[in-house]
């Protein structure tokens, strides 16, 4: 019989006595699905299920029979297997409805990636903070964009140009309170009043920003470690995933929210102040109001310089745990805006005799400006990544050439410029149908959208490449498959089949060259487009009218071709957004992008989706330490897909203690392949090889069709035994076999654990783990983790 000791532990204030068995035979294999989400049903392969510890939004489950198969009578004997268990987080991803908001969210998400992006800097702690310190700027640039852009429809076009103009104000009957002509001089009906009126649309906008980014920071920066003390750092090859504030952002991110939201006030404030101001600086305009006004512009430009200097004055907190919060800062600021806003709306709403709207509001300079300040940021990110923190030799695969984080916030600056683009030009063709009426949005977004044709036109050139090698791959694969299979000459198209399954999933690999081609042609385009608006002061059929036929009819169809494609993209946006509100299993698509995309925490952008990491490390540490600490058994992280990543992040959190009782299985990992690449700094070589001499106990299994997974390629030497196994064969077999009588599928990502190989690698697991571990004499000094009564499903 094995060996016993008794322990007391504390349950919901009181206490009783766990039998707790020798690690030689307590085991639990902890299961972390990966996107998409996943059932715990489907996870334990059993229709009843028992939830453990958690609640509706993540928790852990098991089988019904195995609720006390770890503490309950005969635990002890005949079980081999471990005992499993499921960790189930999908609902942080794509819960509710109100998740399928998040898409207006996007272009905040990516340049949130951006921030992670940067390539290991070794020993250079300025340069890591001067790249912090540019993308949140440029964070910043995609928050005033997108309220101006609310601005420019909400003030520009719907307030001042549609109201003003008789024939539109006409032609929508529900503006007509607003025109001084069909409400016959209403009180209303004056342009400042008119202004201040539409500026609620974009003040409840930055509202709503405001009040989606306090509730996720309530739900999921609160989350804290379950050991706040950092462990010591030897040699450069440690990860900032280690350190017990990483998992902790709630400091930055109330500080970022609160300069966020100050810079959405300003702007609706400045938009509505701009065009007071310049109305009582011409000549006869009142002396007073010029004076107020003046007085006006130096608050706006102080609060501005104030909410630049929150941005850059503070970043991540990692080495601690940070639980201060900027109270005074955090209330006052965006409350100083909001003051700001109400006074320029009264300004703006004073009388002014003869003031009547014409043309745009000084829109083009605002587009414009923000257009060349994301420039010189995205230039200077690439020069401060490149520079200081060129990848050596072994971090070769660096992404982009580790410009993959100035190439990201490249897109997502553009990103944010197409969506705002869009919008302005559907509500300009919807207010005015003809053309006639309405000068219509600012000339650079006219160009912007011309420059989309061409983009996409570089786009399907760079694709029709890659198409043309996964072709020429496929064929020299037919001859690899046969090889391994040992067949010859088999079927071809069961062959063909297969080869283009392992060439489908090399075009993984291709996408930092998809990437870096976008973000040339962007930033080339995004020039042009500056260049030719400024220059030119008209729309680019307007500009090329004099032009030879040629160009002035490649100049009409890029413009129409641009107009359409936008229009088309707001409403596929807005059809998906409306689908994915109403039906989960639509949710659950658009989730699979929060999965990947919402990893980090919100170190750039807090109104960002939140980062669902946040809360999963902490469950996922709490949980494995609490019960290694209780049983002193073993345990088997076993995380598929971006449950690996999780895997990972957990077991950088754990103490050395801990991990002396943890292996960790992973299966179809994109750890290396997409996180080693792109996020080097975090995943890189140096930092995988970390991990690995932490917890020596690690095998990956994957496929050469799998598009997502791939090896850690982290050799055995020096540091434990061989992470990689060779590549599973998929299918398990090439024809009909005694074992396989029915063709095998080609699974590729998928159904990992039904390969002979899983079984087999997590028997080698339980047995290589540290039969030396301390035993836990005084369980009752474990923290006790939140009880949840048990539900069944």
């Amino acid at each position: 019989m094995p060996a016993r000791t008794q322990s007391r532990r504390r349950v919901t204030g009181e206490v009783r006595t766990v039998e707790r068995v020798s690690a030689d035979r307590t085991a639990l294999e902890l299961l972390v699905h990966g996107v998409g989400g996943a059932t715990p049903e489907k996870m334990l392969n059993d229709p009843r299920t028992v939830r453990i510890t958690g609640d509706e939004t993540a928790a852990v489950f098991r089988r019904a029979d195995d609720v006390t198969a770890d503490t309950g009578p005969g635990h002890d004997r005949g079980r081999d297997a471990p005992v499993p268990e499921a960790y189930v987080w999908s609902n942080l991803t794509s819960g509710n409805g109100t998740r399928a908001l998040w898409l207006l969210l996007l272009p905040f998400m990516v340049v949130n990636l951006a921030h992670w992006m940067r390539p290991a800097a070794r020993e250079r702690v300025r340069a890591v903070r001067l790249y912090g310190l540019l993308v949140r700027l440029a964070a910043l640039s995609l928050t005033v964009l997108l309220v101006a852009a609310a601005c420019e429809v909400a003030l520009d076009l719907t307030a001042w140009q549609c109201a003003g103009t008789p024939a539109c104000a006409d032609r929508h009957s529900w503006l007509g309170f607003l025109s001084p002509t069909v409400s016959n001089g209403g009180w209303w009906s004056t342009p400042g009043r008119r202004l201040a009126l539409a500026a609620l649309v974009p003040t409840a906008l930055t509202g709503l920003l405001w009040y989606l980014s306090h509730r996720t920071w309530r739900a999921y920066e609160s989350q804290e470690p379950l050991d706040p003390t950092p462990e010591p750092e030897t040699g450069p090859a440690h990860t900032a995933l280690g350190r017990p504030g990483f998992w902790y952002g709630r400091r930055l991110v109330a500080r970022l929210r609160a300069a966020h939201t100050a810079a959405g006030l300003l702007t609706v404030a400045a938009a509505v102040g701009t065009a007071a101001v310049r109305e009582d600086r011409r000549p006869g305009g009142s002396a007073l109001l010029d004076g107020l006004g003046r007085l006006l512009e130096a608050s706006l430009v102080a609060g501005a310089l104030a909410t630049v200097w929150v941005v850059c004055r503070r970043g991540r907190s990692e080495r601690r745990l940070d639980r201060r919060v900027d109270a005074h800062l955090v209330h006052r600021l965006p409350l100083a805006a909001l003051v700001l806003l109400a006074l320029t709306l009264l300004y703006a709403g004073w009388d002014r005799p003869g003031w009547h709207s014409t043309g745009r509001l000084p829109g083009d300079a605002t587009f414009g400006t923000l257009a060349l300040v994301q420039g010189a940021l995205v230039i200077a990110l690439a020069v401060v990544a490149r520079a200081p923190h060129r990848c050596p030799a072994e971090e070769e695969r660096c992404a982009v050439g580790g410009l993959g984080g100035p190439a990201v916030a490249l897109l997502a600056c553009a990103l944010g410029g197409v969506m705002s683009g869009g919008v302005s030009q559907r509500v300009s063709d919807w207010l005015d149908g003809t053309g006639t009426y309405l000068a219509g949005p600012p000339v650079l977004l006219t160009w912007q959208a011309s420059a989309i044709p061409v983009l996409i036109a570089v786009l399907l050139a760079l694709c029709g490449v890659l198409g043309r090698r996964t072709l020429l791959l496929t064929r020299a694969e037919q001859e690899n498959v046969l090889r391994e299979y040992g067949v010859a000459p088999g079927d071809p198209a069961r062959t063909r089949r297969i080869a283009r399954a392992r060439a489908m999933a090399t075009l993984t690999d291709r996408a930092p060259l998809l990437v870096a081609v976008t973000a040339v042609a962007t930033l080339v385009l995004g020039a042009g487009a500056i260049v030719g608006a400024f220059g030119t002061g008209k729309t680019p059929v307007r500009a090329a009218e004099t032009a030879q036929p040629f160009v002035h009819g490649a100049a009409q169809t890029a413009q129409a071709l641009g107009s359409w494609l936008i229009g088309l993209g707001c409403i596929l946006f807005v059809t998906w957004g409306r689908r994915a509100y109403k039906d989960a299993s639509a949710r659950r698509t658009i989730g699979i992008l929060w999965d990947v995309g919402t990893f980090w925490p919100r170190a750039a952008h807090p109104f960002a989706p939140p980062c669902y990491a946040e809360r999963a490390v902490p469950d996922l540490t709490w949980r494995i330490a609490t019960w290694t600490r209780a049983t002193g058994g073993r345990l088997v992280i076993s995380g598929h897909s971006q449950g690996s990543v999780l895997a990972a992040a957990a077991a950088w959190q754990l103490q050395p203690s801990d991990r002396r009782r943890v292996a960790l299985l992973t299966y179809g990992s994109p750890v290396e392949r997409l996180y080693g690449r792109w996020f080097p700094a975090h995943f890189g070589p140096a930092a995988l090889a970390a991990l690995h001499e932490d917890i020596d106990c690690w095998r990956n299994l994957y496929r050469l069709t799998d598009p997502i997974g791939g090896p850690v390629r982290v050799c055995g030497d020096g540091c434990g035994p061989q992470v990689d196994r060779e590549p599973l064969a998929d299918p398990l077999a090439y024809g009909r076999t005694d074992d396989h009588p029915l063709p095998a599928a080609v699974l590729g990502h998928s159904d990992y654990q039904a390969d002979p190989a899983f079984a087999q690698e997590r028997a080698l697991l339980l047995r290589r783990l540290r039969p030396e571990a301390p035993q836990v004499s005084d369980v009752s000094a474990v923290p006790d983790a939140p009880e949840v009564p048990v539900q069944r499903t």
